[in-house]
């Protein structure tokens, strides 16, 4: 027999005053509470949870795989970018019913699939309505309390609801239910963790539910993340003068700092932006076009020209000389260049991504596409690309954005402005490159964000050679730091730079043929090494591979 407890706008009201438990009995129907079989529910009027809680299927256990061969990441990844315009559409639909309410969320896991299960705890999130609005970095942490366990990935998101604090406890229960946690130790192994970090900025004491959680404050891997998204709020506890950020530094030194891990494909390990003794990933070029500014025709498989045999030992060169992304691309984007209708680039594009992808010395290799049409990307990763490239990071296509965020992928953003026709007369930065350029990728990183894109897909690029003069350039290859981790807002994202052959090197050296600009390019990927750069993207894959290895021996061993 189900027992039925209502707490009355006047037992609120005491309850609140003597025990502090809810800010404001105005919520006393958010608190109406039936139990049933070990089960606490919340009815909220026509939004009761009991259909959501009971209907499993919605929440179908996934099988996982080691955390750095995902074959499931990217259908998680998938999922969660869907499911939040589903969340979207529906709010649509079922009009401003109830009032809207932010909230954080602490997302872990160190088992299985730790990357996949996130992804999949956020698309069941949107699914019940909880929208993710924005992610923090994933970083792997060292367990802490039970510590003979496997390291957690650990990150938080922010979301909006219209559910009350301990309804929203019971939907995101359901989901780490529904997603087959079982816990048997507490505080130990799990295969996902969502625990309520903040509501609006309420106190909330309850015997199920504590808000602001009260281990908070002690945990990197909570304050960490979360700083991301709110570091200079203050903390809503009383007696207590402190913003998210000043937590975080008033801790004690970590003996096991917490990693940055971003990844790119199931098929190569995750970049790791924050340890300084990453090892910096080699992207070759591969213009699959008659015009690239430097290339153009070398590597030309479209129609009647596709060659397998050759393309098969071009692949294999640049595996053998160390890369572990290759990027394909099918439309210059030189200044001046003939501009391609969607159908002529995947012309060029798909059978050479479906070869790429058929070779079995590529089972280790990450396959860009280097385009910056929606459709082109999407087909590109059907065909089996892993990363979307864009160099006008989703502002010359309408629905790349979204498109970026429908397939799941990880995305590199690049620093561009108008067009590859028009970029060369936009080069006025009135604050300085380095903070201009700054600015502008920050609001298209908002815009990603709200597209669905979470934090952890994203790799920036500053876009050299881009709307950019020579000064400029060299500016950005001196400076890079001071973008990278001097602009509150881009720390801890992996950044590419792109520098090979580009035209500002030959207006240094002398070099005007773009083919003989190794020696220029080698000391500015040399550069990019020591100002930290995740990822290189070059044409001289030998020479290039052997420029890294060496600059990380020295800037990063």
């Amino acid at each position: 027999m189900a027992t039925r407890a209502v707490y009355s706008f006047h037992n609120l009201t005491n309850y609140t005053r003597h025990n502090g438990a809810i800010r404001s009995a105005a919520r006393a129907r958010q608190f109406s509470v039936t139990s049933a079989k070990g089960f606490q529910f919340i009815t909220n009027g026509p939004r009761s949870l009991k259909k959501r809680i009971f209907a499993q299927s919605l929440y179908a256990p996934i099988k996982t795989h080691s955390p750095r061969t995902s074959t499931t990441q990217l259908q998680s990844a998938r999922n969660f970018s869907q499911s939040r315009m589903v969340a979207t559409e529906d709010e649509r639909d079922n009009g401003n019913e109830s009032s809207s309410h932010k909230a954080y969320i602490a997302l872990g896991s160190n088992i299985g699939d730790r990357i996949a299960m996130i992804e999949r705890a956020c698309a069941e999130m949107n699914k019940a309505g909880i929208k993710v609005k924005r992610t923090s970095s994933l970083f792997e942490t060292a367990p802490m309390y039970v510590l003979d366990q496997e390291p957690f990935l650990n990150a938080a998101c922010e979301v909006e609801t219209t559910l009350g604090p301990i309804e929203l406890l019971d939907t995101l229960q359901g989901i780490e239910n529904g997603l087959g946690r079982q816990k048997i130790i507490d505080k130990g192994p799990r295969s996902i963790d969502l625990d309520i970090l903040l509501y609006n900025n309420e106190t909330v004491s309850h015997p199920r539910l504590n808000i602001p959680h009260r281990l908070m404050l002690e945990r990197e891997f909570v304050l960490r993340p979360l700083c991301q998204l709110i570091p200079h709020e203050r903390v809503p506890l009383p007696g207590t003068n402190l913003t998210y950020l000043s937590a975080l530094r008033s801790l004690p030194p970590s003996k096991t700092v917490p990693v940055v891990t971003s990844p790119l494909s199931p098929h190569i390990p995750p970049l790791t932006p924050s340890d300084p003794q990453k090892k910096t990933v080699v992207m070759a070029i591969l213009n699959v076009t008659p015009d690239s500014f430097s290339d153009g025709g070398k590597h030309y498989y479209s129609g009647e020209n596709f060659n397998p045999e050759q393309l098969t030992s071009t692949i294999r060169e640049f595996i053998t000389a160390g890369a572990t992304i290759i990027d394909v691309g099918g439309e210059s984007t030189r200044p001046n260049a003939t501009q391609l209708t969607a159908e002529e680039e995947l012309s060029r594009v798909i059978p050479v991504i479906k070869h790429i992808r058929s070779l079995p010395e590529a089972a280790n290799v990450a396959i860009s596409i280097d385009t910056y049409r929606a459709r082109v990307a999407a087909e590109a990763c059907r065909a089996g690309a892993d990363i979307i490239n864009d160099v006008s990071a989703g502002t010359l296509d309408p629905n790349m954005l979204s498109t970026m965020a429908a397939t799941g992928k990880s995305v590199i953003l690049m620093h561009m402005r108008g067009t590859p026709a028009t970029m060369n007369k936009l080069t006025s930065y009135p604050n300085g490159v380095i903070k201009d350029v700054g600015t502008e990728l920050l609001t298209q990183i908002h815009v990603a964000e709200e597209a669905g894109i979470p934090r952890w897909r994203m790799i920036l690029d500053p876009g050299l050679g881009f709307a950019k003069i020579k000064d400029q350039n060299v500016e950005l290859l001196r400076n890079l730091t001071a973008l990278t981790h001097g602009i509150e807002g881009l720390e801890s994202f992996p950044w590419l730079i792109g520098t090979s052959r580009k035209a500002y090197i030959g207006h240094i050296t002398g070099v005007e043929k773009a083919s003989e600009r190794v020696w220029g390019t080698a000391a500015a990927v040399t550069a990019s090494v020591q100002q930290g750069a995740d990822i290189v993207r070059v044409h001289d894959v030998k020479e290039m591979g052997q420029v890294v290895k060496m600059a990380d021996a020295i800037y990063r061993s």
